[in-house]
């Protein structure tokens, strides 16, 4: 059976998005399945940038779950000050390092059902630590991400879960960790929440909503 239209099309977009973003990776500055787990955690609600201001003392102090588990909390608040909601952030990243050693041996697991179970973990997280640690293709729903996909016409959702099943059901067997990192790249670089750069748009002959935003 032929392709349809869309996923033609939506095939179009990827093969573009590789071309454009061939380098594209997380922003957040890792080495391990532990460090990437508590930075997605700690990036809800504010910037990955600002999140790499203060990983390197994070875990310097604190290298993996069991020493994080075992720490003070009002010593990590001081550490993730910067961020905001320092008590909130703390308390999180703590509560997590404990349920990893009392549950897991310490170790991140690699699977979605695991990694949900844990206490600041929900699907985006999940995917992000599956996706760029355990090689398993999950696409990461982020705002760019949901931005772009109704953008596209590949979704009319505003719910992650949803926006997750219709793209990945539109473009099956296509790396969906990669596709992510390239639309939060395009999304930051041009296709902007307000005055998107359509005119500037590798995808603007693609895009169903290309020069609607004038």
């Amino acid at each position: 059976m032929d392709p349809s239209p869309a996923h033609s099309r939506a095939l179009d977009v990827v093969r573009r998005l590789d071309a454009t973003y061939p380098d594209a990776h997380t922003s957040l500055d890792h080495t391990s399945p532990f460090e990437l787990l508590v930075a997605t955690v700690l990036s809800a609600q504010t910037t990955d940038a600002r999140v790499n201001t203060v990983t390197p003392e994070l875990f310097r102090r604190w290298p993996d779950a069991p020493s994080l588990a075992g720490a003070d909390v009002a010593a990590v608040e001081a550490v993730v000050r910067p961020l905001g909601f320092q008590h909130r952030r703390a308390g999180q990243v703590v509560a997590l390092a404990r349920a990893l050693v009392a549950h897991f041996g310490g170790a991140v697991p690699g699977d979605a059902r695991s990694l949900e179970s844990l206490p600041g973990v929900g699907r985006k997280t999940a995917n992000v630590v599956r996706g760029n640690c355990f090689g398993v293709p999950a696409l990461t729903v982020d705002t760019h991400v949901g931005r772009l996909s109704r953008r596209l016409a590949w979704t009319d959702s505003k719910d992650p879960a949803r926006v997750e099943r219709d793209v990945c059901a539109l473009l099956p067997g296509v790396d969906w960790t990669q596709l992510s990192h390239e639309m939060i790249w395009h999304g930051r670089a041009v296709c902007h929440s307000r005055d998107p750069r359509c005119g500037d748009c590798v995808l603007a002959d693609l895009c169903p909503s290309a020069g609607t935003f004038a």
